[in-house]
């Protein structure tokens, strides 16, 4: 039989002023030491890149660079909305790679939200850019990562996984936003990419009311009663193993780390902040719903630390470890 050809994953390095191009350099030059039927595409300028010294032929040559010009020139930790369109560049030509298959999946570094929307474009976050320029309606964030090792007893490895029904909205609009079919959307694209993806035969998914004790009864409000609950009612209805809605400070039980595949918060903090409390520095950001494969780093540019060398690529490397994993099952079992 035919060796496989070797899975291409693309980076798109970011924030060119920040320290996405040497923690992906970094990251990819390990990640091809430990995965020889990989290849790496780098996407960025050229001068963003500094090669590390005495690299091993066999990884040189399965790292890959497509250049990309900047607008204007970078001063490390300087924040230019001039290339911006840069950014957005990268973005755009990594999503194509991957439905033309050129690539198996894309890995994002850091971007400034900020600095984007400066330059007048419209610009809420990789989430919401890739689910539109998909033709997406609805996509769901997911940030995964190992428990570490003994956490809260646990013994055996696990991962940790929380996806959020709403990203980057302020908190004031998410009661507002907030439906049954939302949630119910929400559930069924969780509970599909992680038996498609993520090879989990009938996953087990615990959701978060929004108020404080989970509504207590319709005392702290009522979109518990009226909205989640519904909801989660018609995604078992449907074979959905998914349970609550459970308060957001007792929902992450030692008990159910243990079994649980998959938490779903409410919003943003909710989910992430004990996410990152317990894996800061270690996560790796999921968009499930896409029709490609997209993962990242859990953290921002960095810009206070950019160019000294001291950025730790912990985060991609697990970004593209996971990227490989997803590619490889989708390679396997193919939809």
């Amino acid at each position: 039989m035919p060796h496989p050809a070797p899975l291409n994953l693309v980076i798109t390095t970011g924030e060119p002023a920040g320290i996405g191009p040497e923690v992906s350099l970094s990251a990819a030059a390990t990640f091809l030491a430990e995965q020889e039927d990989a290849e790496i595409t780098l996407l960025g300028a050229s001068d963003l890149f500094s090669m590390p010294k005495q690299l091993n032929p066999n990884v040189l040559a399965r790292l890959k660079f497509e250049i990309v010009e900047l607008q204007s020139p970078v001063q490390v930790g300087i924040l230019n909305s001039d290339n911006a369109a840069y950014v957005i560049k990268l973005l755009d030509l990594a999503l194509e790679g991957c439905k033309q298959q050129r690539f198996d999946a894309m890995v994002t570094a850091p971007v400034q939200k900020s600095v984007i929307n400066d330059a007048g474009i419209p610009f809420t976050g990789h989430t919401e850019y890739l689910a539109q320029a998909c033709g997406v309606g609805q996509v769901v964030m997911m940030l995964c990562a190992p428990l570490p090792k003994g956490f809260l007893g646990i013994k055996q490895p696990r991962d940790l996984r929380v996806a959020l029904v709403t990203t980057h909205i302020p908190l004031q609009a998410v009661a507002a936003t907030l439906n049954r079919s939302l949630i119910l959307s929400a559930i069924q694209i969780v509970a599909k990419d992680l038996q498609d993806r993520f090879g989990i035969t009938n996953p087990m998914i615990r959701m978060a009311g929004l108020n404080p004790h989970a509504g207590e009864s319709g005392y702290l409000g009522r979109e518990e009663i009226e909205v989640i609950a519904p909801a989660i009612k018609e995604a078992q209805s449907l074979g959905i193993a998914v349970s609550g809605p459970y308060p957001g400070d007792t929902m992450f039980d030692p008990t159910a780390l243990e079994r649980v595949d998959a938490f779903i918060a409410m919003y943003h903090d909710q989910g992430l902040a004990p996410f990152k409390f317990v894996t800061f520095g270690g996560g790796v950001n999921v968009t499930l719903g896409l029709p490609v494969i997209r993962t990242s780093v859990d953290h921002g540019t960095a810009l206070d630390i950019a160019g000294s060398g001291t950025a730790d690529p912990g985060s991609m490397l697990q970004a593209l470890r996971l990227a490989y994993q997803l590619a490889m099952n989708q390679r396997r079992h193919p939809q």
